[in-house]
């Protein structure tokens, strides 16, 4: 069995992104690692090279702003990565997304017992997605538990829409459940570099019009109200521990209920708590898969004493 591990980024230093990291994290079960670096405008080319793993297989793309529309430009670049790799399985992790080193043997075993299983076209993780810090995820309605991060390589799956996940010729991959989890830090920077994040991801969806519009002005990213985050007590992956021993800012409580945030908003809201105390599971979430081998149940880890 061959394992392909495969990525873009794209000024990834400027925005903060914790990409080598996220390398490091899965190169362990990987046999090769295929990074598609877009023409930056910092040291992101220079920062992958200096990982120094032979595994790592660097590929150079000039973005075409023309697909900066619904995030198009985000599958065209992954798609490109997952086009040079030649392992059986293909694991895929974007440039926020960071795995902990305790889930490796399982998730290399997971590929193991399901490689001669044709029916599984892929490998489902759950989610924890960290807000503002370290030591804060989000519980709220509408933040997808799960995804699809391991695929089936050569046999027609393609990233899908803005890159959420995959499918095959446009139908939902029938998947199994690793019983691992993704630990996303997209949303963990300092306000000021969070802004201008938000402004480079908005830029990929409406174009840059649209991007200076709506921040027009500001000087810093609102993180809003933090009453209904839960706090994390478990441990990080270690190959973050040095970046979170960096980190220089402070998120502070805020009574703005910030509605530009769609888990602020008032049904969002109602929905969260209806699943928290009445349904113990997530409602009307949709997915790009269909479960087959259910290794854990799919519910939201709701206890706000973390994982």
């Amino acid at each position: 069995m061959k394992v392909s591990g495969f990525t873009f980024v794209r000024d990834g230093i400027k925005l903060d992104f914790p990409f080598v990291e996220s390398i490091k994290s899965i190169i362990p079960i990987c046999d090769e690692f295929v990074v598609n670096v877009g023409d930056s405008s910092d040291g992101t080319l220079d920062a992958v090279k200096d990982i120094r793993d032979p595994k790592i297989r660097i590929i150079n793309s000039t973005w075409d702003e023309n697909l900066f529309v619904k995030g198009k430009i985000n599958a065209v670049e992954t798609n490109r990565a997952l086009s040079c790799c030649s392992g059986d399985w293909a694991f895929y992790l974007q440039a926020d997304e960071v795995v902990h080193e305790d889930y490796l043997p399982g998730i290399l075993d997971a590929m193991r017992s399901n490689l001669k299983d044709t029916g599984i076209q892929g490998l489902l993780f759950d989610y924890i997605h960290f807000w503002g810090d370290y030591q804060k995820y989000q519980i709220a309605h509408g933040w997808y538990t799960s995804e699809v991060r391991v695929i089936r390589n050569r046999v027609g799956i393609e990233s899908w829409a803005s890159a959420q996940g995959f499918r095959l010729n446009g139908r939902k991959l029938p998947v199994a459940h690793t019983g691992a989890k993704i630990y996303h830090y997209g949303w963990v920077r300092e306000p000021r570099v969070m802004l201008e994040k938000q402004k480079t991801l908005n830029k990929l969806h409406h174009g840059s019009v649209s991007a200076e519009e709506k921040y027009r002005g500001r000087q810093v990213f609102r993180y809003g109200s933090l009453r209904n985050l839960a706090r994390f007590t478990g441990t990080h992956p270690s190959v973050m521990r040095e970046r979170i021993a960096r980190k220089s800012w402070r998120v502070s409580g805020s009574s703005e209920i910030n509605r530009e945030h769609r888990h602020n908003k008032l049904h969002v809201r109602f929905l969260s708590w209806l699943e928290r105390n009445v349904f113990h599971r997530t409602v009307f979430e949709g997915g790009n898969y269909r479960l087959v081998k259910n290794k854990h149940l799919k519910t939201y880890p709701f206890s706000s004493r973390g994982y």
